[in-house]
C-alpha cells in the first residue's frame, strides 16, 4: 500500500506540472481497453499502461526518464508528440503458427530534436516501443539503452536466469523458469521472453527484430527507488534492461573451437547513419489461453527479405542421432558416424515419410574447426545420392563462427553437394557482432537454398519473418537436458523428497506459454523410453524422458515446431510402430492454431488445423487431471478420429497408453465436450481427418 500511494503521488505531480516542456498523449488500443499514457515532463521520456483508470488500473510503467538512447555526443532532448493514428495490416506468415492474419494498432511518434525518436503502438493484445533516428549522417555510439519496467506491487514474476554466473551473458539461453515475487529476483541476468503475474494480466517482456543491435537482458530494479530495498539493490516493483558490450577481442574454445568474448569495449552497439532499433514489446494477457497464440514478436519484425520462389524452404520431420547417442541395436554393423549406420536412418526415415536426418557433431573433426573436410569414415556425396533416391534429405550440423569463417566455400560446396540446410550451433552470446553473424549466415546461405535450424542461440527475435529460410530455433531447455539432470533429495514443508532436479512436464507446461510467444521450438522430442517422477534417471546413452508416452506425443501438436526431431532411435520406433507412425502422419505446420483450455505452469490443450483436419493435444504437468475438451471449434462434417491417452496403469508404468479409434458426425449439441484424463505428466494426441 505505500508503494501504490508513493506511486499515486508521483503520477499526481506529473500530470499537474503545466511546464512547457511537458507534452502528454494518450495511446489507445483499436479496441479501447488498452491505453498507453506517454509523458514527456521536463523532456524526459515516460509511460505507463493502464486500463480504465489512470491511477488504479496501470499495468507496468516506466517514469523519469525510464526510456532512453544515450547516444555519444547526443544533444538535449526536446519531444513533440504526433496524434495517434490508425494502421491496420495483413499478414502472409509461412511456417508460422497462423499462415495469414490480421492485425490493427494505433500509433504515436515521439519526435526528438536531438534526432533519437521514438514510435509507440498500441494493440489489443500489447504495446510496443523502438528508437529510431532521423539527420544522422555520421558515425554513432550507443552508449547504453535505458528500458525499465516497473509493475506497482511485488507480482509474481517468471524469470529464466543465465546459466553462466561467472560470465552471465555467455550462455546456451536454455533455463526453466525461476518463479518468484519480484522482491525475491535474483541479481542475475535473465533472458528473454521473460513473464511477470500482474493479477488482472500478465505482462510478457519480448524484444524483436533485433538486427545489428544487442539483445536484452533482465535485472532486477526499476528505475525508482520506492521503498522496500532489498538484498541485491534495485527495488522491490520492477525490472530493468541490460546488454552486452560491443566486443573487442576473442579467443577459442579448443574442443569445437567456439569463439568467444574475452573483452568488451565501454559502449553497447555502433553504427552510422540513421536506422531503426529493436522492439520492445510487452504483451498484454488477460487469460492464459491469449498467450501460445500471440503474434506480436512476429508481425513487428521486418519483412521477408527472400527474392524469388521460396518453395525449396520445406518443413519437415527428422531422424536424429545425437539425442540417441547412435543408439542402434540388432543390425549386423557398428553402429556410430559411419557410412552403414547413414544409410540404416536413411532407410528408416524414406520408410516412414521423414523428410530428413541430420548428421549432427561429429561428420567433420569439430577440433580443426574445417567443415570443409569431412572424417573418413564418411563419404557424404554418395550418402546425398542414396538419400536422393530414397527421398531423404540431409542437414548438416557445425558451429556458428566455423560456418561463419567458412562461409562462402561452405554454401557453395554443400549446396552444390544436394544438402538441405545447416544446424548451426553454440552461438551462446548476444552482442551486436553475435547478432550480425546470425543475419550474414541467413542471407547468404538463403542466395544457395539452405534451410538452418538455430541451436545455442537466443529465443528468436523477427529474423524467422525477415530470413524465413530460418526455419527453427532452440533457446528453449529441451529435452536433451533430461540426459544429465540428477535425482535430488531434501526436506520440503516437513516432508522428505527424492526426485529430478528439474521439473520437466512442468517447464513443457510453461514454457509455449512465455517462450512460445516468441517464435517456433527445436525442443527435440519424440523419447520411447518414459519414466514417472519416481522411476526417472539421467542416462546418456539410452535416454528416458519424464512423463509418458502421449506426453511425448502431445509434443508435436502442442509446440510450433516447422522441422522438428524424432529425437529416439530407430530400432525403438521400429518396435513402437504404432506411435511412430502416428508421428510419421503428423503435419509440422498449420493453418490455424487454437489454445482449447489451458494455464500456465498446470496444462495445455491445443487445436491445430491443416485445410480441414485438425489434430489436438493436450499435456499436463505431474499432477493427474481430468479435463473436457470441446468440440464446437470443429466445423460440420464427418471425421475420422484417432486418439492417443494414457493409459489406465501410465501413473506407474509412464509407457502404458491406449488407442481409441471412431468415426464420428457434427454438429453434436453446443455443449458437448469428451472427457480425457490425463496421468501424471501425461497428455494425449489426436488427429481428426475430415472424410
Amino acid at each position: 500500500m505505500k508503494h501504490f500511494f508513493s506511486f499515486l503521488c508521483m503520477v499526481a505531480s506529473m500530470l499537474t506540472m503545466q511546464a512547457q516542456t511537458s507534452m502528454k498523449e494518450t495511446l489507445t488500443s483499436p479496441d479501447g481497453v488498452l491505453k498507453v499514457y506517454i509523458n514527456t515532463h521536463n523532456n524526459n521520456l515516460s509511460y505507463i499502461i493502464y486500463e480504465g483508470d489512470l491511477f488504479k488500473d496501470r499495468i507496468v510503467y516506466a517514469i523519469d526518464n525510464a526510456i532512453a538512447l544515450n547516444m555519444e555526443g547526443m544533444g538535449k532532448n526536446q519531444y513533440t508528440v504526433s496524434k495517434p493514428k490508425l494502421v491496420k495490416e495483413h499478414f502472409d506468415a509461412p511456417n508460422y503458427k497462423f499462415t495469414s492474419f490480421d492485425d490493427a494498432y494505433n500509433q504515436v511518434i515521439v519526435k526528438n530534436k536531438n534526432g533519437v525518436n521514438v514510435e509507440f503502438r498500441a494493440y489489443n493484445s500489447g504495446v510496443a516501443y523502438r528508437f529510431f533516428l532521423t539527420g544522422f549522417n555520421r558515425e554513432w555510439k550507443v552508449l547504453n539503452e535505458v528500458a525499465a519496467f516497473n509493475f506497482g506491487d511485488d507480482h509474481i514474476a517468471y524469470l529464466p536466469y543465465s546459466t553462466n554466473a561467472k560470465n552471465p551473458k555467455a550462455m546456451a539461453f536454455q533455463a526453466t523458469y525461476d518463479v518468484s515475487p519480484l522482491s525475491q529476483t535474483k541479481p542475475l541476468e535473465a533472458f528473454l521472453p521473460a513473464t511477470i503475474d500482474c493479477g488482472k494480466a500478465k505482462v510478457t517482456i519480448l524484444e524483436t527484430d533485433v538486427e545489428d543491435y544487442p539483445g536484452m537482458f533482465l535485472l532486477p530494479g526499476g528505475d525508482r527507488v520506492t521503498g522496500g530495498k532489498r538484498l541485491g539493490g534495485g527495488t522491490i516493483e520492477g525490472l530493468r534492461a541490460d546488454f552486452a558490450q560491443y566486443p573487442k577481442a576473442f579467443d577459442f574454445y579448443p574442443w569445437r573451437v567456439q569463439k568467444y568474448v574475452t573483452d568488451t569495449e565501454d559502449y553497447i552497439a555502433k553504427g552510422k547513419g540513421n536506422r531503426t532499433f529493436p522492439w520492445r514489446v510487452l504483451a498484454i494477457t488477460h487469460d492464459d489461453k491469449e498467450m501460445p497464440t500471440n503474434t506480436l514478436a512476429y508481425q513487428l519484425a521486418a519483412p521477408s527479405r527472400l527474392k524469388g520462389d521460396a518453395s525449396w524452404i520445406k518443413p519437415g520431420k527428422v531422424a536424429w542421432d545425437w539425442w540417441n547417442d547412435w543408439g542402434l541395436s540388432g543390425v549386423d554393423f557398428k553402429a556410430g558416424i559411419n557410412q552403414q549406420t547413414y544409410k540404416y536412418y536413411i532407410d528408416f526415415a524414406a520408410k516412414h515419410g521423414l523428410e530428413y536426418i541430420i548428421l549432427d557433431e561429429g561428420w567433420y573433426d569439430p577440433k580443426s574447426g574445417d567443415m570443409l573436410t569431412v572424417i573418413p569414415d564418411l563419404n557424404l556425396p554418395e550418402l546425398v545420392r542414396y538419400g536422393q533416391q530414397k527421398d531423404v534429405g540431409i542437414i548438416l550440423w557445425t558451429v556458428f563462427n566455423v560456418l561463419d569463417a567458412q562461409l562462402d566455400e561452405a554454401c557453395r560446396k554443400y549446396a552444390d553437394m544436394g544438402i538441405k540446410g545447416f544446424k548451426v550451433d553454440f552461438l551462446d552470446r548476444y552482442d551486436q557482432e553475435g547478432v550480425n553473424m546470425i543475419y550474414r549466415i541467413a542471407e547468404r546461405c538463403a542466395q544457395s537454398h539452405l534451410m538452418l535450424d538455430y541451436h545455442g542461440i537466443f529465443a528468436p527475435q523477427g529474423i524467422q519473418r525477415t530470413w524465413p529460410n530460418v526455419i527453427n530455433f532452440e533457446a528453449v531447455f529441451g529435452m536433451e537436458e533430461v540426459k544429465w539432470t540428477q535425482r535430488e533429495k531434501g526436506v520440503e514443508n516437513g516432508k522428505s523428497y527424492d526426485r529430478p532436479s528439474k521439473d520437466m512436464p512442468t517447464y513443457d507446461v510453461t514454457f509455449p506459454f512465455i517462450r512460445g510467444m516468441a517464435g517456433s521450438v527445436d525442443f527435440t522430442p519424440g523419447g520411447m523410453r518414459n519414466a514417472t517422477a519416481a522411476d526417472f534417471q539421467p542416462m546418456y546413452y539410452n535416454p528416458v524422458t519424464m512423463g509418458t508416452r502421449c506426453h511425448q506425443l502431445a509434443h508435436y501438436i502442442v509446440h510450433d515446431s516447422p522441422l522438428t526431431m524424432l529425437a529416439d532411435n530407430p530400432t525403438i520406433y521400429e518396435q513402437e510402430l504404432e506411435c511412430t507412425e502416428f508421428i510419421a502422419s503428423l503435419p509440422t505446420v498449420y493453418d490455424e492454431m487454437k489454445v482449447l483450455s489451458g494455464k500456465m505452469g498446470e496444462y495445455l490443450i491445443v487445436a491445430r488445423r491443416q485445410g480441414s483436419n485438425w489434430y489436438v493435444a493436450g499435456e499436463t504437468n505431474w499432477d493427474s487431471r481430468d479435463v473436457e475438451v470441446p468440440a464446437d471449434f470443429l466445423p460440420a462434417g464427418t471425421y475420422e478420429l484417432t486418439a492417443f491417452m494414457d493409459g489406465i496403469n501410465a501413473d506407474k508404468v509412464a509407457t502404458d497408453y491406449q488407442v481409441w479409434q471412431q468415426t464420428f458426425t457434427l454438429p453434436y449439441t453446443t455443449h458437448e465436450t469428451v472427457k480425457v484424463h490425463m496421468a501424471s505428466g501425461g497428455g494425449f494426441a489426436a488427429k481428426l481427418i475430415k472424410k
